[in-house]
């Protein structure tokens, strides 16, 4: 019984101090992350843009997927309106 607490007391403590040392690092990764997802997305919409796609064939069945998170992504880019000219969503 004794060792059972102690075990679950160092778990607990193993916990903490991950958490502890995890922490700084979870900014920079979410933001890398965001970044991979911006560029992901200007891949995926570059051709309604106009800009040429090479891969353009394979992104077109992702369109649909991804038209909801759309608008907070030309948002975060810096853009008050929707840059495509078929699609308005604000």
């Amino acid at each position: 019984m004794k060792l059972s607490k102690i075990r679950a007391c160092f778990k607990l403590v193993n916990h903490y101090a991950e958490e502890i040392y995890n922490t700084p690092y979870r900014s920079a990764i979410a933001r890398a992350k965001r970044e991979q997802d911006d560029l992901f997305m200007l891949l995926i919409f570059s051709e309604m843009m106009g800009v040429p796609n090479p891969a353009s064939y394979y992104t077109l069945e992702l369109q649909p997927l991804l038209m909801e998170r759309f608008h907070d992504w030309h948002l975060r880019m810096g853009m008050a309106h929707s840059p495509l000219d078929q699609f308005r969503c604000c």
